[in-house]
């Protein structure tokens, strides 16, 4: 029969379920409520000899963790407990009811599926083996006859080779960069965005060990637990760990969390809350026999053989020949990528065109070569340098920025220093500015996604998404000399040619179209990092400031091809809208032969549109002093500060000031207006006499309005270096907080002295608000502590 057991008050709380349980809501199955048992009983998996509580056979059928929806103990009282199940088979909701009848002794329960995506009309609908062993109870009652069969199959295998178990880490076998192919022979899996794992069992103790020689067997408990149970004596796996997300999704980050060093406690806790999964893909050795020299198609099917069908440990599956189909399904589950691998390859350390590797985005792993400091602290990061290794050498690829969060940055600075060297360690620096590059030993690596190649061989538009501390930097070789596909375009095919030119479109300055148009071809360097699969809206001003305007959001149809556009749809209009996305110079200088000025920009990306890249506190005077709007902001600067928050100024470009928070997409555009709400509550009520959240303009007597209500999903912001519509061509200009003085006005800022003013900068003073990642709930903490102290 089978038990359910739930863990209550540091016991088993344990239902004996004859028939055991159906996904079907139909059936109500009864549950006899038993005695308690010890936690211990959880993962037991043997023999309770005669005499004892429970004599006989026991398997562990499923395990995981359940999530009480209503309170246990008053559900016990009361004869009802819903909970959700999260195990390896079952999953969903399900609930216990006491069978009330003047025969029922209080003990007779019915064990009940609840409707949702987890019902089946299947009376069973299960497998009847172990989630440790993979052995059914028949199988564990005598276990002669599968090892029997299990032997068979090896001796029949001609390339198998008897000798002894090592304890000697296996070097794993690596793949290639290359291209999804239908070529037979092949087979593919999915490629999992983990930690790749060498697995062995031996008599007594199961190692883990890392692809750089690495043991973490200590932390991972559930793994550890099922290949100790596995019904062999002796095997070597090969595989990778991953931890999903609340999406079933791989996730790189969750994995590093559950793989750092942590007490038994700590672990234990972690396998049941945040469980990881082992996928295996091949099997180098078994009982007393080397595989390596067989093929890869026995492999597998000798791993088959001895692993469960549901557990912590899963068999990976493979695709023969279909690799772009396996590919495209991988895409749109948005997964990592796939692996292909000849079929009848034998096993081999080191890498090896038997296997190849095709990501889902243009990522790769590169080397940290320096780092060249922020420009508001000469001791903090602000982009590092890159390389990789080209026909055995070091070679720089360009210096990132971008993605630079909080945890990298910090581990870049700790092991910067402790790397820290005078020379470079890459021999061609020409393209590097050595006088701000601090050097290291290349022994950091990072993954980094980017859009291509430039024909110089530096990445264009890198961004930083994580250390993989699982790689040597040996193994970042680099992919230049092979062809790389086109992609998304970043350039048009032909210099856009201003109509009009010499139409004055500023007429105090004198500025004309023409100026406009090279202003925005000029800034685009500075400018483009921000509006990068930004969604944006133009305001057009066809004849010039004096001129009449229009809203466009929806890219007209003559637009030419290759200026990209996004469909969305627009509650507000109820259809579908197409938005200007911009990527190049010419993009800017075509919206501005258009006639554009302002250019609005959302909080968020294509790629996060729900999560706020920044929360912004617009400081709008109206008929107030701007000193009070100075005031203000160095306010705002200064009680980020008490709460950890980096700040980052800039002017309107109109009447304002702007302070952009980077929240490095950790926040909902919801969440990112409460958050700006409560700061701008702060504020207001430090400086009372001059602040103001009354969105009614005859409400704020000459305040200055602290407006947090430009966050939200598609709200919108002037872009950084934008240019207004106003009399002395204003431009939305990026500060230090130097800058935030008596002396600041909007108009000291414009198309006809911007780009002189950048081009003095070693780096954008806000570039920060793309890269920086804060410790939210570190700061939220400290911001409620303020406010509840009043």
């Amino acid at each position: 029969h089978f038990d359910l057991r739930l863990e209550l008050g540091g016991v088993l709380k344990s239902w004996a379920v004859p028939k055991g349980p159906s996904p079907n809501p139909v059936d109500k199955r009864l549950a006899m409520e038993t005695e308690d048992h010890p936690l211990d009983y959880a993962d037991f998996e043997g023999n309770i000899p005669e005499g004892n509580y429970g004599a006989g056979d026991v398997i562990v059928w499923d395990r995981g963790r359940y999530v009480a929806i209503k309170d246990m103990r008053e559900g016990l009282e009361k004869g009802k407990l819903l909970f959700d199940l999260y195990g390896s088979k079952l999953k969903g909701r399900w609930t216990l009811v006491r069978i009330k009848s003047k025969d029922a002794t209080g003990k007779e329960w019915l064990l009940i599926k609840e409707h949702d995506n987890y019902t089946t009309d299947d009376d069973h609908g299960f497998d009847d083996s172990s989630v440790l062993s993979g052995l059914t109870l028949h199988e564990f009652e005598d276990l002669r006859p599968r090892t029997r069969r299990l032997n068979t199959a090896l001796k029949k295998l001609k390339e198998a080779t008897p000798g002894p178990f090592s304890r000697t880490p296996r070097k794993p076998m690596l793949a290639t960069s290359g291209e999804p192919n239908n070529r037979k022979g092949w087979i593919w899996e999915l490629k999992y965005d983990g930690y790749r794992i060498i697995a062995s069992k031996e008599p007594g103790a199961v190692t883990l060990t890392t692809r750089n020689g690495h043991t973490i067997s200590d932390r991972f408990p559930e793994i550890c637990q099922v290949i100790a149970h596995l019904p062999v004596s002796e095997c070597i796996i090969d595989g990778e760990i991953v931890v999903n997300d609340a999406k079933s999704r791989p996730s790189f980050a969750l994995m590093q969390q559950r793989a750092r060093s942590m007490s038994a406690h700590e672990a234990n806790s972690a396998a049941i809350l945040q469980p990881a999964t082992y996928y295996a893909f091949d099997l180098l050795y078994l009982n007393g026999y080397d595989l390596r020299n067989c093929t890869l198609l026995e492999r597998k099917s000798m791993l088959k053989r001895v692993l469960p069908a549901y557990s912590a440990v899963t068999y990976s599956e493979h695709v023969a020949d279909q690799g772009t189909r396996t590919y495209n399904t991988a895409l749109e589950l948005g997964l990592e990528g796939v692996v292909g691998k000849r079929a009848n390859g034998k096993y081999q350390g080191g890498r090896s065109s038997d296997w190849i590797k095709v990501r889902n985005n243009r990522t790769g792993d590169f080397v940290v070569v320096g780092w060249s400091p922020s420009r508001g602290n000469k001791n903090d990061i602000g982009s590092v340098a890159l390389a990789e290794y080209r026909g055995g050498d070091l070679t720089y690829v360009g210096h990132a920025g971008s993605g630079l969060g909080t945890r990298v940055r910090d581990e870049l600075i700790r092991k910067g220093r402790q790397y820290a060297r005078k020379t470079p360690p890459i021999k061609d620096i020409s393209g590097v500015k050595r006088s701000t590059t601090h050097w290291v030993r290349p022994l950091l690596v990072l993954e980094v996604s980017y859009t291509e190649y430039t024909p110089y061989g530096h990445l264009r538009h890198p961004a930083i998404q994580r250390l993989r501390d699982d790689k040597s930097p040996e193994e970042c070789v680099g992919r230049f000399d092979v062809a790389e596909p086109t992609g998304i375009r970043s350039e048009s095919p032909a210099k856009v040619v201003t109509t009009n030119p010499e139409k004055v479109f500023f007429p105090e300055p004198g500025f004309t179209k023409q100026d406009l148009v090279s202003y925005y071809r000029s800034i685009a360097p500075w400018m483009l990092p921000y509006l990068e699969d930004r969604p944006i809206v133009l305001t057009r001003y066809p004849d010039g400031v004096d001129g009449k305007s229009f809203y466009q959001r929806d890219v007209p149809d003559y637009v030419p091809d290759w200026i990209r556009r996004e469909v969305l749809w627009s509650d507000s209009t109820e259809k579908e809208v197409n938005y200007f996305v911009l990527r190049s110079a010419e993009d800017l200088a075509y919206i501005a032969n258009m006639g554009t000025l302002p250019i609005h920009m959302w909080h968020s990306r294509m790629a996060s549109l729900d999560l706020a890249d920044w929360c912004v506190l617009d400081l709008d005077p109206k008929s107030a002093p701007f000193d009070d709007v100075i005031t203000l902001a160095l306010a705002i600067r200064d009680l980020c500060e008490e709460v950890n928050l980096p700040s980052f100024p800039k002017t309107s470009g109109a009447s304002g000031l702007h302070v952009l928070i980077p929240l490095h997409t950790q926040l909902s555009h919801e969440q990112s207006r409460t958050l700006g709400e409560l700061l701008a509550r702060v504020i207001v009520d430090r400086h009372p006499q001059i602040a103001t959240i009354a969105r009614v303009v005859r409400a704020r007597k000459e305040k200055v309005y602290v407006d947090f209500m430009q966050n939200g999903h598609g709200r919108l912001i002037v872009a950084p270096y934008a240019v207004r519509a106003q009399t002395a061509g204003s431009v939305s200009m990026p500060l230090t907080w130097k800058e935030v003085n008596r002396g600041l006005s909007n108009d000291k800022f414009h198309i006809g002295n911007a780009l002189r003013r950048v081009k003095r900068w070693d780096e954008d003073p806000m570039s920060g608000v793309l890269t920086e990642e804060p410790d939210l709930a570190r700061s939220l903490t400290l911001l409620s502590e303020i406010m509840n102290r009043g």
